[in-house]
């Protein structure tokens, strides 16, 4: 009888890939994680207990075939994993780094609730698309014909490029229009080198162009241009994000040296780049020799208060109003945070800030967690008479992020949204009242993760590959 090759995880542990020391990576912006070899590799996915259900794929916004490929992983079929990840996937590689797999697939992995640590499932989705990438199975895009219709994409992220790509297969023209020089949006300025080194976002953009996406860059979109675009194409994306920053309105708000969470992320990520960034070099959104207090707790937060060190701050500290168990951040990344120096603050929020024209400090209310509403959510209250103050030279602000006001910006008063400021669109398909436009990602769904913005661009590219086949066969007919 054949050897079984999986259901291992009575037989092998739980194996990270290594981790570099907190010493030794706090001193780079390199990713901190090494990548599995081979046999490690094969020998980590054998632990997958291929459940008849399987939770771990249905807890991904991408419904990836994870069993599937951790079978092929382990029976070394590593061109054929490649090709079952990409099959559901537009960039294993990128969600294998920065998805939150603690809470959606290896959350919900069936062996990690029998007390046997869940599969690495996120390393293991890394080592096969890393290793696609070298063996050079990773190919651009090929359609089988061109077609003469064509797509605008407002917004470089992932959710637009992750609709260029299938759009591009169809054999349909797309063009990317980005704000920024460089495509990716918050892959390539938001998130730091450390989780997410930014030649792998790059060569999927390169890939993208290679295989007949057209990029405009450092093009901001006014009325004037989104009308340009909307009459140039036969459907519009807008996948714009959210940008805005949730801002505090208290007293000594106003003082310099309080900063908005994407703007210190954006210049360091730029500095890497070797670009030239005044507001670093001239100390502002650099953390060098200064106490930095971080204010908030979601994965944001864990990359400011990450940068920071990395930059040489004297000290970081993280304000969050909650505990450790109601942290909406990866808990993974709060751990690597504290090994690496961060002391965080639980159950503590601002209420000003001290300082003669320049932050000195933050006045620290310390809080408790109340009686649990409806949902079982409990809210934060003040303990009185516990108000502190934490000295700090820059503070930085990771409140969370809104959408700008795209009906007035783009010059269209018709296009519909929430009271929350997002467009609203169907959401398995992104189409909006706006006959041809449609809308993806965190501009519909407030600020989400990068996985869901995938899985909006592909649902949405195939919603418009759909309505120009209708409208092909009708003009045919």
């Amino acid at each position: 009888m054949a050897k079984q090759p999986m259901l291992k995880f009575v037989q092998i542990d739980r194996v990270m890939p290594e981790k570099r020391a907190a010493g030794d990576r706090k001193e780079d912006f390199d990713e901190i994680y090494a990548e599995y070899a081979a046999e490690k590799a094969a020998e980590q996915a054998s632990r997958c207990s291929q459940c008849g259900v399987p939770y771990c794929q249905s807890h991904c916004p991408l419904h990836n075939n994870i069993p599937d490929w951790l079978n092929l992983t382990a029976t070394g079929r590593l061109e054929e994993a490649y090709q079952t990840s990409q099959a559901t996937n537009t960039f294993p590689e990128i969600c294998g780094r920065i998805c939150p797999q603690d809470r959606l697939c290896e959350g919900n992995c069936v062996i990690e609730q029998s007390g046997h640590g869940t599969v690495t499932i996120g390393s293991i989705e890394k080592y096969i698309t890393d290793t696609a990438w070298d063996k050079g199975w990773v190919k651009p895009v090929s359609p089988g014909a061109e077609r003469p219709e064509s797509v605008g994409i407002i917004g470089g992220g992932p959710g637009g490029l992750a609709a260029a790509d299938l759009l591009r297969r169809a054999g349909i023209q797309v063009t990317v229009y980005d704000r920024h020089d460089r495509a990716g949006g918050l892959l390539m300025y938001g998130i730091p080198g450390f989780k997410l080194e930014k030649d792998v976002v790059q060569r999927r953009n390169d890939l993208l162009a290679d295989g007949g996406v057209t990029f405009e860059l450092n093009c901001d979109v006014d009325a004037a241009r989104f009308a340009d675009i909307r009459a140039k194409h036969d459907a519009v994306i807008i996948a714009t994000g959210v940008y805005k920053s949730r801002d505090l309105s208290m007293p000594g708000s106003g003082l310099s040296g309080i900063e908005k969470a994407i703007d210190f992320l954006t210049a360091s990520n730029r500095k890497s780049f070797g670009d030239e960034v005044e507001d670093f070099d001239n100390g502002r959104l650099n953390a060098e020799g200064k106490k930095v207090v971080v204010i908030g707790g979601g994965d944001t937060a864990m990359d400011c208060v990450r940068t920071s060190i990395r930059q040489g701050a004297t000290s970081v500290k993280c304000l969050y109003r909650r505990d450790r168990a109601n942290m909406p951040g990866s808990q993974r990344e709060t751990q690597n945070a504290e090994e690496e120096g961060v002391v965080f603050e639980w159950l503590s929020t601002p209420k000003g800030f001290t300082g003669d024209g320049t932050v000195a400090g933050v006045m620290v209310q310390k809080m408790r967690l109340g009686q649990p509403d409806a949902s079982g959510r409990q809210a934060p209250e003040v303990i009185e008479g516990a108000d502190y103050v934490e000295d700090a030279d820059l503070v930085i602000k990771a409140l969370g992020f809104e959408p700008e006001d795209l009906p007035t910006l783009f010059g269209q008063p018709d296009l519909p949204v929430t009271r929350w400021g997002t467009v609203k669109a169907a959401f398995q398909t992104g189409e909006t009242e706006m006959d041809g436009v449609y809308a993806i990602g965190d501009i519909v769904r407030g600020a989400s993760l990068v996985v869901w913005a995938i899985r909006d661009g592909r649902d949405c590219a195939d919603a418009i590959i759909d309505r120009l086949n209708t409208k092909a066969a009708v003009a045919a007919e």
